[in-house]
């Protein structure tokens, strides 16, 4: 494997404080449609409850929403933090999901990732991978068509069984959200699922995803599963204009707010407080790409080949510039970027170099078949000529 094959969205999504939050939630669910008609395969729809930025709290009803308006995309959760609900609950939600997207509805999973989400709810940071995995380990039989009894300390199932099964056979695909630690990716691998790895794509975050694939894979062989890149999904942050400049330019509207926000909320900011120019620091330091689709096609490579390939790039949806710039973008890097991966020109290629170097031969013979028509009319018009006299 030497790119991924697919592409998508990751979106949490991010909206400025100054915006009204119903217009910016009305675009998100506009972007989705735009995303659709593009031909991207997957977008992936976060869930927060604090922080003032990332402003979607239930995926499943924005996914319900946006499946009614799109056609092929793969809508997903990004993820459904479990250590907060029961998961008999998350189970028959996202059942349902898979029957009202009729199949198209990706189950993603993780621990929650604001620590002011868990403070409100009374929930320890400590407690939430094992919470994770603890829900992970019901909720999969449930979704299966399985009967399930257990106790936790913080849920009860009493011989629990889904009333709804799932639409997808045996059950929709499921990934769980990897960052630094190794917690998402021995998930990942003690039950067989997908990765989602969000935490940033500088050497240093490369080389910790590469520690963790093999930590992932060790771990699947333990528990007698299997797990492929090609169900390892990364996210990373760009913008593509036409020109370098262009792309600069487009995300002086928003990048600011954004930086801001990392610092003051999220628990890890990839911008220190003290860099002097964000957007130049995020360039340098390898946080996000401002550039064409050859930039962004470089980006890729360098991940992919720092990590050994994986299947799915995500855009991280950012809101870094004006509406139609953030659309160009997306356009953009669907015409020319994801071709390059995919294979979709390599047919029109090969045909093009195949009719460039056989060009002259082609060449003559036209001209020959030509000159020959024309001798040919030549001649029939001459005998047609001395019958007339």
């Amino acid at each position: 494997m030497t790119g991924p094959t697919r592409f998508g969205v990751f979106m949490a999504p991010f909206h400025a404080l100054n915006e009204n939050p119903t217009q910016a939630i009305r675009r998100d669910v506009e972007l989705a449609e735009h995303l659709d008609r593009l031909g991207y395969q997957e977008l992936w729809v976060g869930e927060h409850h604090s922080g003032g930025f990332e402003i979607i709290s239930q995926p499943e009803i924005f996914i319900a929403a946006a499946a009614e308006r799109t056609k092929n995309i793969r809508l997903g959760t990004g993820v459904k933090s479990l250590p907060f609900y029961h998961p008999m609950i998350v189970a028959d939600m996202m059942a349902q999901l898979d029957h009202m997207s009729q199949g198209r509805v990706l189950f993603g999973v993780g621990p929650g990732a604001l620590p002011s989400d868990a403070y409100q709810m009374g929930i320890e940071v400590a407690d939430q991978r094992r919470r994770m995995d603890e829900a992970i380990e019901v909720i999969i039989p449930l979704l299966q068509g399985e009967t399930v009894s257990r106790e936790s300390d913080w849920f009860t199932l009493n011989e629990a069984r889904l009333q709804l099964s799932c639409y997808t056979k045996p059950r929709m695909e499921m990934a769980v959200t990897s960052m630094r630690s190794p917690a998402g990716m021995i998930a990942a691998g003690k039950y067989g699922l997908g990765v989602l790895v969000l935490g940033g794509v500088s050497d240093e975050a490369l080389a910790h995803y590469v520690d963790n694939w093999g930590i992932c894979q060790e771990t699947a062989e333990e528990h007698g599963n299997t797990v492929s890149r090609d169900d390892w999904r990364i996210t990373m942050m760009v913008h593509c204009a036409e020109t370098r400049e262009q792309a600069l330019k487009d995300v002086e509207f928003g990048f600011g707010a954004w930086a801001r926000y990392a610092q003051d909320v999220l628990p890890a900011s990839p911008v220190p407080k003290d860099a002097a120019d964000p957007i130049a620091y995020a360039q340098e330091n390898k946080v996000a790409v401002f550039g064409t689709p050859d930039d962004i096609i470089a980006e890729i490579e360098r991940v992919s080949g720092a990590v050994g390939g994986f299947g799915t790039m995500l855009i991280f949806a950012n809101n870094w510039a004006r509406w139609d710039a953030t659309l160009k973008s997306y356009e953009l890097i669907s015409r020319y970027v994801a071709p390059h991966f995919t294979g979709a020109r390599d047919g029109r290629i090969a045909s093009y170099d195949m009719a460039t170097e056989k060009h002259d031969g082609f060449s003559q013979s036209f001209m020959k078949a030509s000159d020959a028509s024309r001798e040919a009319y030549e001649a029939k018009k001459a005998v047609k000529g001395k019958a007339a006299e």
